[in-house]
């Protein structure tokens, strides 16, 4: 989840307009310090957005406590937690700072002035760390953005790799289907020659045997003379036939 759609992120920033604008009453209220019904009127000002504010965090810190009960179901890192953890105490020692100055500021003027440098100083040292907070939270969330993206763009480029390939496979089985398909029909053509084949030596066969009967009558009947002749006859004859059979 991107900060811009993160809840977390949206209350932030709300929260940190609240503090943004109670440092900048706060420094008014320093300019003030010498004026005691001005300061006290802004002084109530101060201690009651400390309050709010303080208020404000505390909830957040609880959806912080929520949610590190479970950071996989929310998608948060450990690393995000530490972070808004971080946050919230950070906002937390900037509103009890400037509540610690404003209530030492009640006193002597000189106290009071004292009290309210030294809680300036506290102050500016915590925005430094503040901002240095902020920067390393937008750059670890544009590093993670970053990534998401790359791995996504990963992701689809791997899946069109993918789709190529089974592209390919199917069309080459669609090509060795139909090659199957022409063995077949050639293997079909095969069988009836050879049936066809078989039945003209059948039939050439019982053509002979016929053939052979009548010549062993003739044969029968003839002599020995006659018996020869009708050999070569026959021989002759079976020429013939074998010529025609193998050879027409």
């Amino acid at each position: 989840m991107s900060s811009a759609q993160d809840p977390f992120y949206i209350v932030k920033e709300e929260i940190q307009e609240s503090i943004d604008k109670l440092l900048s009453t706060f420094r008014q209220w320093e300019h003030l310090i010498s004026n005691g019904g001005e300061q006290e009127d802004l002084g109530k000002e101060l201690l009651a957005s400390c309050e709010s504010i303080e208020w404000q965090v505390e909830e957040l810190d609880k959806t912080i406590s929520v949610a590190a009960r479970d950071p996989a179901f929310y998608g948060i890192s450990e690393i995000e937690l530490v972070k808004r953890r971080k946050w919230t105490r950070t906002a937390r020692d900037q509103v009890n700072t400037v509540r610690k100055a404003v209530s030492d500021g009640k006193g002597p003027s000189i106290q009071g002035a004292t009290a309210a440098n030294g809680m300036h100083r506290e102050l500016m040292k915590l925005t430094v760390d503040y901002s240095h907070q902020i920067n390393g939270s937008s750059q670890y969330n544009q590093a993670n953005d970053d990534f998401i993206s790359s791995e996504s763009d990963r992701q689809l480029l791997l899946m069109r790799q993918q789709d190529e390939d089974l592209d390919e496979l199917s069309a080459s089985v669609q090509r060795i289907g139909h090659v199957g398909l022409t063995i077949h029909d050639e293997l079909l053509g095969q069988e009836k020659i050879i049936d066809e084949l078989g039945m003209e030596l059948d039939s050439t066969s019982n053509r002979l045997e016929f053939l052979q009967k009548k010549v062993a009558v003739v044969m029968k009947k003839a002599g020995a003379k006659g018996q020869i002749m009708m050999i070569l006859f026959l021989v002759v004859l079976f020429l013939i036939l074998f010529f025609l059979v193998f050879f027409a």
